[in-house]
């Protein structure tokens, strides 16, 4: 699939990867160059990701059920004091 780099230096991921893949506004990526003209983008893992599936396997089903991520505080930054 083709895309292209915007005059901000941006490349838009094409919908039907972030759709497959669930890749929302706001999530980071890492990305490498590998060679001249190859690079590797990977998504970044949230912090919460091992929580949440271990939250989910638990054996009293139905008592855990995982919030959208637009109602969680993630996006909140706590300025350090001092």
């Amino acid at each position: 699939m083709r895309t292209t780099v915007s005059t901000k230096g941006q490349i838009v991921l094409p919908a039907e990867f972030r759709q497959r893949d669930g890749v929302r506004p706001g999530q980071e990526f890492d990305v490498e160059r590998i060679d001249s003209g190859e690079y590797r983008l990977k998504r970044t893992r949230r912090r919460n990701e091992g929580l949440v599936k271990l939250l989910l396997a638990c054996p009293v089903k139905g008592w855990f059920t995982p919030v959208d991520r637009s109602d969680t505080t993630d996006d909140i930054h706590v300025p350090r004091l001092g």
